[in-house]
């Protein structure tokens, strides 16, 4: 299997539209859970202290926060159909992209500086409606297109040669 075709397969897992969340920013993460039967929404709310693999099907988040003393950290698939919703309530200014140097850090020192933002338009998670791609499904089409293409250059190529020869003799007739 070529890897276009892996790409394409996993691009048809990614949702369409999902919010730009960078280290630093303080998020609520809402999340499907199953219980027996019955689905509830549960919402978690953090500082995004690592992102990973952004632009693939498999893109990961790492939200940390402290409750009651306790530093608890989970990790969410951006992708993942559990995950109803993300949304940033607070972007800081920060330099690097892993942050887990803020786990060693309590109370004042383990604060971000904050960064004026438009809240709506992050936010925003419209679907822009992108021309659809075709497909191709299998190898052997690949294969099949590759031998017409070359089959075209020959048959342009032999009448390219013919019409000089032709053309030299028209000359010669005239003459």
């Amino acid at each position: 299997m070529s890897f276009s075709i892996l790409k394409q397969i996993g691009d048809a897992q990614k949702k369409k539209a999902v919010v730009d969340v960078r280290s630093g920013d303080t998020v609520k993460v809402t999340q499907k859970i199953k219980e027996g039967s019955k689905f509830r929404l549960q919402t978690f709310e953090g500082v995004v202290i690592r992102v990973d693999r952004k632009e693939s099907h498999t893109a990961r988040i790492v939200v940390r926060k402290v409750t009651s003393g306790v530093g608890v950290e989970k990790s969410y698939l951006i992708h993942s159909p559990l995950v109803e919703k993300i949304e940033i309530t607070k972007r800081s200014k920060v330099r690097r992209n892993n942050l887990t140097y803020l786990r060693e850090r309590s109370g004042k020192s383990a604060r971000l500086k904050g960064k004026d933002f438009d809240r709506v338009a992050v936010n925003d998670t419209t679907v822009v409606e992108e021309p659809e791609v075709e497909v191709v499904e299998t190898a052997e089409a690949l294969v099949e297109e590759a031998k017409s293409d070359v089959a075209e250059v020959e048959t342009t190529e032999a009448t390219k040669s013919e019409s000089p020869e032709e053309t030299k003799t028209e000359t010669t007739k005239e003459a």
